[in-house]
């Protein structure tokens, strides 16, 4: 844009409107020309702005071939090399396809953000690359990662490598999956409700989302500031351990990043013992009304070899915990719609990183596209808009006037024991469903395991998913919790398991059939 239109009557009328000003047709062509005025300084902001804006890199990409892509996982492949050596020297890397890796393409999963290409990488890309890591491409992930089902996702949905009639859990399901299934070393994820522990776990992989701020969320599309975490997916705790360790630390970017971060070796601490840490068993995240018991008995028997391992284990009742969906599912529909839809993802009023081409890309198509959005996201308009113009925001700010309340309950219970456990998942993965699915039975494939994970988006307490045995053949998954900025212990825990147990399954060999 090298100009901006002075509005006309009918749209200063139609503001006039919107705010109630009361004012009439004579006012407002009075103020016609004092608004007019005004617009010298946007345009001078622009000019300046693509004056220092830098270019998109040349970086080769390429759509996946069909053969090499039976699980959707993919969106584009790429061979990006970083840094020789460094803590990730050979190590592949995928990234959810809603973090910026510069002059390769970013979907984010929907059809709203289809053609946009970055000009800057992410903080954690910078930090991969100057690890030696090579990113191997973008995995796909959920329609503006707003599900954790893996089904919403344009172009089509991510298969479990377990069982490929069975969803891979998103919104990072195309991360899990390619973890999973060996593709890759190592994977970007990123979670607001559960999205990289609930792929973790229906995947059978490590997921671990850090303590809120730990890790900058700088260059990814962002769904709402306080609940917005990026972190490490892998097929072992070593390997989570040492990519958090270059992910971590504070940018200058972030605004989510209140405090300055100081590194921590996380691979390290993995050598310190974990005997004699205090394990409590949160009696509220069993049993509940979608539980499978066989999951519960999975997690259950998880304890024991912990317990087995020297670590102490009894329950503890947070009864915080059954109300805190209450809190996340205000913050998640009307902090999102506020912020991710009617502001474009990014909103305004906090200092920090913005990205005016994904903005402008996405503002303009996600009016024209709109209808192409997922039901999940549909749903989070229309509800989450309606009570922000019902109660004006009072529901909103209730909600995070709830947050330290709900913080300090697990704060509580974690001055009594090292960690918290649960399972990170209620089922296992369940089978994608047809196109044509009823709402009710969409929704509850997209969003009815959220239950155990979504809190501890809401509260920012570290959170790892480790898998806890098969049910029926598939993963389900122990979910570790610690106390904020603690990563380490919670990591410490969840490898004193891994070495419990003797490492961890893989998926049997994928077969074009269904079982």
């Amino acid at each position: 844009m090298t100009s901006l239109p002075a509005p006309d009557s009918a749209r200063l009328a139609a503001l006039n409107e919107h705010f109630r000003f009361g004012l009439s047709a004579a006012d407002l062509d009075e103020f016609a020309p004092a608004v007019e005025a005004t617009l010298t300084a946007p345009i001078a902001v622009e000019q300046l702005y693509r004056r220092a804006a830098p270019p998109a890199p040349e970086r080769s990409w390429a759509p996946p071939a069909p053969e090499h892509n039976r699980l959707g996982a993919w969106y584009v492949t790429t061979s990006i090399d970083g840094s020789p050596g460094g803590p990730l020297a050979g190590r592949t890397v995928a990234v959810k396809d809603n973090v910026a890796v510069a002059g390769v393409p970013m979907m984010n999963g929907s059809r709203t953000l289809e053609g946009f290409v970055p000009r800057q990488d992410a903080t954690v890309v910078r930090r991969l690359l100057d690890a030696g890591a090579t990113i191997a491409g973008k995995s796909v992930c959920e329609d503006l990662c707003f599900s954790g089902g893996s089904f919403t996702s344009q172009p089509g949905p991510v298969r479990n490598p377990w069982d490929t009639t069975r969803n891979s859990g998103g919104s990072s399901s195309g991360s899990g999956a390619l973890v999973a299934s060996g593709e890759v070393d190592l994977a970007v994820g990123g979670d607001q409700g559960g999205s990289i522990r609930i792929p973790a776990a229906f995947c059978g992989i490590v997921g671990h989302k850090p303590t809120h701020g730990l890790v900058p969320y700088t260059g990814a599309f962002p769904i709402e500031r306080t609940i917005d975490h990026l972190g490490p997916m892998a097929r072992t705790v070593a390997d989570a351990a040492t990519m958090l360790s270059v992910l971590a630390g504070t940018d200058g970017a972030d605004p989510r990043q209140s405090r300055q971060v100081e590194p921590v070796d996380y691979l390290a601490a993995l050598t310190e013992p974990a005997s004699g840490l205090r394990v409590g068993v949160v009696t509220e995240g069993f049993g509940t009304a979608v539980s499978d018991p066989e999951v519960d008995a999975a997690v259950h028997a998880a304890v024991d070899v912990l317990r087995s391992a020297g670590l102490t284990a009894e329950q503890v009742s947070i009864p915080w915990h059954l109300d805190a969906m209450h809190v996340w599912n205000v913050i998640a529909t009307e902090g999102t719609a506020y912020q991710m839809l009617d502001g474009n993802a990014y909103g305004m009023n906090t200092d920090g990183f913005y990205d005016p081409e994904l903005i402008a890309h996405f503002a303009a198509q996600r009016l024209e596209r709109g209808h192409e959005l997922s039901k999940t996201v549909k749903l989070v308009g229309l509800s989450g808009r309606y009570t922000f113009e019902v109660g004006g925001g009072k529901y909103y700010a209730m909600a995070r006037q709830l947050v330290p309340e709900l913080r300090a309950a697990y704060d509580a219970a974690l001055t009594d024991y090292d960690v918290l456990v649960m399972p990170t998942v209620p089922y296992t993965a369940k089978k994608i469903p047809p196109a044509d699915v009823a709402l009710g039975d969409y929704l509850d494939v997209a969003l009815s395991m959220v239950g155990n994970t979504a809190p501890f988006d809401v509260t920012g307490h570290p959170a790892c998913s480790v898998p806890a045995g098969l049910v029926d053949g598939l993963p389900t998954g122990l979910m570790i919790v610690g106390n904020t900025f603690d990563d380490a212990t919670v990591l410490r825990v969840a490898h004193t398991y891994e070495q419990a147990v003797g490492g961890f399954p893989t998926p049997p060999a994928l077969m074009s059939s269904a079982r």
